[in-house]
């Protein structure tokens, strides 16, 4: 898979991908795109996230350029206690900005059937094969339509999760 350049970043592909360094870049290049172009809906989508590059300074980065009054992201989990302890600079940005963001959980969802995807309206990414860190990455409509389908059953179980700030009584 390459990714050529695309306004002043990386492409967003329609391919196959395989293997952790390119299932992290595609999230890497997915949230760059999300701040350049200025998506207003995204859809973050795994069991724990334990896997994704979600603290590192970059994706940090993409996420605080981003982050404006009038977009939405929701972020659907299984659990969300490892990935906040492992992905301190994406909990700082979940604090800041939780008036645009809506964390959710399925918790007695098995952890291989939540979909470990990316969506937003006009690209999806998907990992479908966990072990192998394959899956697909589309702009294709019904693919899109799909995936957001199935995302939107998950939401429907779901219960609010991975609040912005813990405040005791």
């Amino acid at each position: 898979m390459t990714l050529g350049e695309h306004h002043g970043g990386p492409a967003l592909p329609d391919a196959r991908f395989e293997g952790r360094v390119q299932f992290q870049q595609l999230v890497r290049d997915a949230l760059a795109c999300a701040a350049r172009e200025g998506w207003r809906q995204i859809i973050l989508s795994d069991a724990d996230f334990l896997d994704w590059p979600l603290g590192e300074r970059e994706l940090a980065e993409s996420l605080m350029a981003w982050s404006r009054q009038g977009r939405r992201i929701t972020l659907l989990a299984r659990r969300w206690d490892e990935a906040t302890r492992q992905h301190a600079r994406f909990v700082a940005w979940r604090k800041t900005w939780s008036d645009i963001i809506e964390a959710r959980a399925c918790r007695n969802a098995d952890p291989l059937e939540i979909p470990s995807a990316i969506w937003a309206p006009g690209w999806m990414m998907q990992r479908q094969d966990l072990q192998r860190w394959a899956g697909l990455a589309s702009h294709d409509t019904a693919r899109r339509h799909l995936l957001h389908e199935e995302l939107q059953g998950w939401l429907a179980k779901s219960t609010t999760a991975f609040p912005a700030s813990t405040l005791g009584l």
